[in-house]
């Protein structure tokens, strides 16, 4: 998993509240269990017409925030069914943060799984970082998750609180994977250990 430590990128607003897992990545792209790919169908039914075009007005659409790596969403971000596929989508798309005043649980979870940095913040905050995205190409919004801090294009700062262990494991770009990897020396010691002591195993 890629380390998250500073990212400094632009911020697109995404100014609706209970956005689903469906929104993020509707059913029919379901069928992959491959991580890539599924930026295509990132927000699919608001970024493309039924003739398959685009839609100018959906915010991802505008040439300021094709390439956005930050989200800025309204509450309840990432409700309804517990599709891992959400964050996939999030991650191939180039997202690598989602700032919001709350998410939901099993979505927060799979974020950190997938080396996304969920933000919670309050009300008032989510406002001015909103605000901020909306500046279009000069959206940028840099995240510091080692200071948990957020600064905004005009100085501005946001603090943000996150779980310690959490944060080490993005800070490591450590997965469920990783986490295991990191205990290999003892692993590989009591495997000895059984096959010496155990050797009909």
């Amino acid at each position: 998993m890629e380390k998250f430590t500073t990212l400094t990128g632009v911020a697109a607003p995404l100014e609706i509240v209970n956005v689903d897992t469906d929104m993020i990545i509707p059913k029919q792209y379901l069928k992959t269990i491959k991580r890539t790919g599924l930026g295509k169908g990132l927000f699919a039914e608001m970024r493309y017409n039924e003739d398959g075009s685009e839609n100018a007005d959906f915010v991802l659409n505008k040439p300021a925030y094709r390439k956005a790596q930050v989200l800025v969403a309204g509450d309840n971000f990432g409700c309804g069914s517990s599709r891992e596929h959400a964050p996939w989508a999030l991650l191939d798309f180039g997202i690598r943060c989602v700032i919001s005043t709350s998410f939901a649980d099993i979505f927060y979870n799979n974020c950190f799984k997938n080396g996304i940095l969920p933000i919670t913040v309050s009300p008032e905050d989510l406002d001015k970082l909103m605000d901020d995205a909306r500046r279009g190409a000069n959206a940028t919004l840099t995240i510091d998750l080692e200071a948990q801090e957020i600064r905004g294009p005009d100085g501005g700062k946001v603090s943000f609180e996150i779980d310690a262990f959490r944060k080490h494991c993005l800070l490591n770009g450590l997965d469920d994977i990783g986490l295991t990897m990191e205990k290999a020396p003892s692993i590989e010691a009591y495997e000895t250990k059984t096959a010496t002591s155990h050797p009909w195993l």
